[in-house]
């Protein structure tokens, strides 16, 4: 019999990738089923046929997480007992199940990512302890594999983890080794496809058995040089053929191509930003250059050389350029930076592998003019904020592109036309919404600078287009308080820790005079004993200290500047006052300025 099918058109999304549709289940038999697809703009959309219309669903439920989702899957496979639970995996690394029930979604447990793991890309589960119940599996991009069990109060335990040299795109429990023994088989980013077996490495045995094990391994070893030599035969003579062919007139030179998997991110925790590289083959070197300045921050794992060359800022723009030299056999580099809100450009990569002839790729990521703000399900209303306005000629996907060029974690395409958007400043804890539609915006903060930054790029792209722009602004003086309140705690942190930092040295001396610390104070005494904790903590933040001074010399002369008063030259008094930290007397000296 002939089939005959016709075609139908329903409905056009943005650009597609694989798997990224599924038809839901059908009330009954023959019933017509509800369409579900995602697409590149960041749009889900589900959708049903009506009298021959498309019918874009409503949205039942939102919850919030305490990071972007990367990853999501059924708990057990099913659903768990309730078929309702789902869990989920963040790009920070946490780990969570939530329960979605009628009346709204629960969040019945959160792993927090004490030890800054990776980034969470796949999740399984299986039985791999033998127990009867179904174990949590979970793959990271920083190739850290880990098998969580769970407890009598359903609460996750890790019960094992390893350590991969590179990113782990896919995991799943099964038998593929050898029958009877169950195991975890994962996929690397490169293309390894390894598995961690319960089968023992040394199992007890009789002298034939272990005669005959000996001999398999003997086997097995010679096969593996075999096949290594002739693998080291074919090489030299491509290289030959290489070499010959490279002299001759007719030779074409041909770049290799290798493919790069980068993230940038930004971490909520530390307000700094992971870069993170992985190549296919070995890494070289990896040159980092920037036109805007940033902090390259400290970070365990990276076992490169790092070295800086000196820059010229004032005729190339270059105010960072720094090379890092990987190890034999390095195909994963991560990077920590923070940057200065306020100072936009790009921060580019010049990743050369180990492979000939030498080759490179360049990777480029926008420090966007408030990078350090993150994108928030609410804010508090009841904060004292600043209010900038505009209005114009402008259209609502001209001023949809200004907030993307502004601030992160924005879609590139907007949803709706009108949107709001929540911020949360990650350094400092202050906020900013962001109202908007066709020739209007309204920005709120309680963080004159934020307004004052905003201000200042709005009015710069918009002239780029030749748009003109009517901005009106609102000033709320208790904001200014407001701010340095919260700016308080992290700077008395940081003048406390450098004070102690630089009473190690001295304390340490009259240790070695006297022989033991019995004669010092309990302050001093703690600080000795936790001096490799300061010193390390004052590593891992250089220019902490200069940051927070330079916010308040912005907040300083962003208060001012709205008043149309120009107070750069109290700046010098106002670090003389830093130096010499009271917040009661810098509260007073903004307010008499």
């Amino acid at each position: 019999m002939e089939l005959v099918l016709n075609r139908a058109d329903y409905l056009q999304v943005g650009v597609t990738s694989q798997k990224t549709m599924k038809l839901l289940p059908a009330s009954k038999h023959k019933a017509t089923q509800k369409v579900v697809i995602g697409d590149h703009d960041g749009v889900v959309m589900c959708f049903g046929m009506k009298k021959g219309e498309a019918v874009g669903s409503d949205v039942m439920h939102e919850v919030e997480i305490s990071g972007p989702p990367t990853v999501l899957a059924l708990h057990n496979g099913n659903g768990g007992d309730s078929g309702e639970d789902f869990l989920f995996g963040t790009s920070d690394g946490k780990l969570g199940l939530i329960q979605v029930t009628t009346p709204k979604p629960i969040l019945k447990w959160q792993i927090q990512n004490e030890k800054k793991r990776g980034g969470i890309l796949c999740i399984d589960s299986f039985d791999i302890v033998g127990d009867g119940v179904k174990d949590l599996l979970v793959g990271r991009d920083d190739g850290m594999v880990a098998v969580y069990s769970f407890d009598n109060a359903k609460e996750p335990v890790l019960r094992f983890d390893q350590m991969l040299s590179e990113s782990v795109t896919s995991i799943q429990g099964g038998c593929v080794g050898k029958d009877g023994y169950d195991e975890i088989v994962v996929s690397t980013y490169s293309g390894w496809v390894t598995g961690l077996t319960t089968e023992p490495i040394h199992k007890e045995s009789g002298p034939g058995e272990e005669l005959k094990i000996n001999q398999e391994m003997q086997n097995k070893i010679s096969s593996l040089r075999s096949e290594l030599e002739h693998l080291q035969y074919k090489v030299l003579q491509e290289r030959e053929n290489y070499q010959q062919y490279s002299q001759s007139s007719k030779a074409k030179s041909v770049v290799p191509s290798f493919s790069i998997n980068d993230k940038f991110t930004l971490n909520k925790d530390d307000a700094s930003y992971t870069l993170i590289l992985e190549v296919q083959t070995a890494i070289d070197n990896v040159l980092i250059q920037s036109d805007v300045p940033i902090d390259l921050l400290d970070v365990d794992k990276n076992s490169a050389v790092v070295s800086f060359s000196s820059c010229d800022s004032e005729s190339n723009d270059n105010f960072l350029l720094a090379t890092y030299r990987c190890q034999a056999n390095t195909t994963r580099l991560e990077l920590k930076i923070r940057s200065i809100e306020g100072q936009y450009g790009t921060l580019q990569a010049y990743v050369t592998p180990r492979i000939q002839p030498k080759t490179c790729q360049v990777r480029q990521y926008h420090i966007k003019p408030l990078s350090l703000h993150q994108r928030t399900h609410s804010i508090d209303h009841d904060r004292p904020m600043n209010t900038l306005m505009l209005t114009g000629q402008f259209s609502f996907a001209e001023v949809h592109s200004w907030v993307v060029f502004c601030l992160p974690e924005v879609p590139e395409k907007p949803p709706v036309k009108c949107v709001t958007f929540y911020f949360q400043n990650t350094f400092l804890d202050t906020q900013l919404e962001s109202t908007y539609r066709k020739g209007e915006g309204v920005f709120k903060s309680d963080n004159i600078s934020t307004i004052s930054i905003l201000k200042d790029v709005l009015s710069k792209e918009a002239t780029k287009r030749k748009i003109n722009l009517n901005i009106t602004y609102e000033i709320n003086e208790v904001s200014v308080k407001h701010t340095l309140k919260l700016i308080h705690p992290k700077l008395e942190y940081q003048l406390l820790l450098a004070k102690k930092v630089q009473l190690i040295d001295a304390l340490k001396e009259l240790q070695v005079h006297e022989g033991n610390t019995d004669f010092l104070i309990p302050e001093y005494r703690s600080i000795l004993e936790e001096a490799d904790h300061l010193q390390e903590e004052y590593k891992k933040q250089p220019a902490h200290l200069e940051r927070l001074y330079g916010m308040i010399t912005d907040l300083f002369i962003d208060k001012f500047k709205f008043k149309g008063t120009n107070v750069k030259s109290k700046v010098p008094l106002l670090l003389e006052i830093l130096d010499s930290y009271d917040q009661n007397a810098l509260i007073a000296f903004f307010d008499a300025a």
